[in-house]
């Protein structure tokens, strides 16, 4: 990144941080608690991308190289999961998961739209636009699954304690562990070609970066004499 991208880089992370923790605020203000939004993927995810961009705000105000694109990656894969499960699935009244909105505050819905909507958008741009291209590959996109399988063990098991589920698609009470099962594994592949998704656009900006010329007419085994 030259020294310019860094220095824009810088402010758009901190951005990322502040929406992240005004949203985690303002939510708080309504009915639901720091605590019980924390076993929400949607909690987890805006943390975790907050902090990765304030760690890359921080190595880029020092001239420091830019952490591992594999992680970036990643966090904004989760990050882009969030807002388009929220806005396909759970506010879509089309959707057979879709949540009851319930009625909220000004502050209560600014953060509401911050952690599904803003910073979703800012986390993808800052990728688009600062990110050095070419260093993803496509079985990275089976690796970003850790999280997302590790988060459905957590929500399982906790669900056995309190009896309660983040999520409509997550429910055993409502589903089963059938139906969650098949849920969890469509998501999955969903989940999966969203991180592909990632890959090809990383890679096609790599190459109109550098340029790449076209494809030559004659393939290379062909010489003056004809093929081989």
């Amino acid at each position: 990144m030259t020294p310019r991208r860094r220095r824009l880089a810088i402010p758009f992370r901190l951005a990322v941080v502040l929406g992240v923790v005004a949203g985690i605020v303002l939510t708080a203000l309504g009915p639901a608690t720091v605590s019980g939004l924390l076993p929400y993927f949607t909690i987890q995810s805006n943390v975790a991308v907050a902090v990765f961009a304030g760690y890359a705000a921080w190595r880029a105000w020092q001239g420091r190289p830019e952490p591992p694109r594999a992680l970036k990656g990643a966090v904004t894969l989760y990050i882009t999961i969030t807002g388009t499960v929220y806005h396909l699935v759970l506010a879509n009244p089309a959707s057979p998961f879709a949540m009851v909105q319930p009625h909220r505050g000004p502050g209560e819905w600014w953060g509401n739209q911050l952690l599904h909507t803003v910073v979703p958008l800012l986390a993808i741009a800052d990728w688009a636009l600062f990110d050095r291209r070419g260093r993803l590959r496509p079985r990275y996109a089976a690796w970003w699954l850790a999280f997302p399988v590790a988060y459905l063990g957590f929500v399982l098991v906790r669900g056995l304690v309190v009896h309660r589920y983040p999520y409509p698609f997550l429910d055993v009470g409502r589903l089963g562990y059938g139906g969650v099962g098949f849920s969890a594994l469509a998501f999955a592949v969903a989940f999966w070609l969203l991180g592909l998704l990632f890959v090809g656009v990383d890679r096609g900006l790599a190459g109109r970066a550098r340029g790449v010329p076209p494809a030559p007419a004659v393939a290379p085994e062909e010489t003056a004499a004809g093929p081989r």
